[in-house]
């Protein structure tokens, strides 16, 4: 594990830019637009906090496991596996790298089941259709994607410690949390620098605040510009807010939403040795649609 952000896989692969996401998303965007992809995306990681905290599992935990759904939708389809597969999947492997422990497997998908039908039942009223072993198999999905660059750094340390040198955690600190908090909703976290972020969130809660720390700020070696721009996305997420009723329209967006193709990892007419496979393909195709995940093909 790099002790230094700037040695850290987190830097040296993770670090994104604007063009990288556009470019990436671009089969999403024929069939969704990018207020809706947004939405998708505040969906889910509101799915991911409240399956975090049904866990009782730390904040750090579901930051990371919100960032690791964010890193693998950044590089694929959301046709490739399903959201509503992915994101207890980030939880369980956030758990593990974050040394929460090992979430018991009957407890995540009973957890999944409960949160789905009793807080998110107006964006997905069926039965939770997924199993651990659906689980287990998409982790080994996210795992290569990521190239198992598993250890993040999240603002919340450099915050804490920006906080002590103005003597205002009381003051600032809740709220400048808060803000990191709903800065996971956007693609903040795969293009800034956590520190950055921190800056960014703690300018937005002394502003609130009409707190005046100019004096504090001219002492950083620091781009402001990218610091007012870190800022205008955040505003930017809580105008889509102010006039975003997601009960009312997420079902509607969700069912326009790509979904995970199905189909057999081999013809119908071959089987693993030439023979007739129908039967295995049919098992297959069963198994493909239990886990939601898009065959890899031939």
């Amino acid at each position: 594990m790099a002790g230094n952000f700037w040695q850290s896989s987190h830097y040296q692969q993770w670090m994104l830019d604007k063009q990288d996401l556009q470019r990436e998303r671009q089969q999403d965007l024929k069939v969704l637009t990018e207020d809706e992809y947004q939405k998708v995306m505040i969906f889910f990681a509101n799915f991911i906090q409240g399956l975090g905290e049904q866990l009782k599992v730390r904040q750090q935990v579901i930051a990371t496991a919100t960032v690791y759904f964010k890193r693998f939708y950044a590089r694929n389809s959301l046709k490739c596996i399903d959201p509503w597969l992915m994101a207890p999947t980030c939880i369980f492997l956030a758990s593990k790298v974050e040394e929460f422990g090992v979430i018991s497997n009957t407890r995540l998908i009973s957890t999944c089941q409960n949160v789905v039908k009793n807080k998110f039942g107006y964006a997905f009223p069926q039965e939770y259709p997924y199993r651990i072993q659906n689980v287990l198999e998409c982790e080994f999905f996210l795992l290569e994607m990521m190239d198992c660059c598993l250890i993040l750094f999240h603002p919340y340390r450099p915050l804490t410690k920006y906080c002590a040198d103005l003597s205002s955690e009381n003051e600032l600190l809740p709220l400048a949390w808060r803000i990191i908090n709903d800065s996971l909703r956007t693609d903040v976290p795969l293009l800034y620098p956590p520190y950055l972020i921190a800056l960014a969130c703690l300018h937005m809660a002394c502003v609130i605040k009409q707190k005046d720390i100019k004096q504090w700020c001219a002492e950083l070696s620091v781009d402001t510009d990218i610091i007012l721009d870190i800022a205008r996305t955040l505003i930017g997420l809580y105008d889509v807010w102010k006039n975003y009723d997601e009960k009312k329209e997420i079902a509607g967006i969700l069912a326009k939403m790509p979904k995970p193709k199905l189909s057999p990892s081999r013809p119908p007419s071959e089987g693993p040795n030439g023979q007739d496979g129908s039967n295995n393909s049919q098992n297959q195709g069963q198994s493909m649609q239990q886990s939601g995940m898009q065959s890899s093909g031939p």
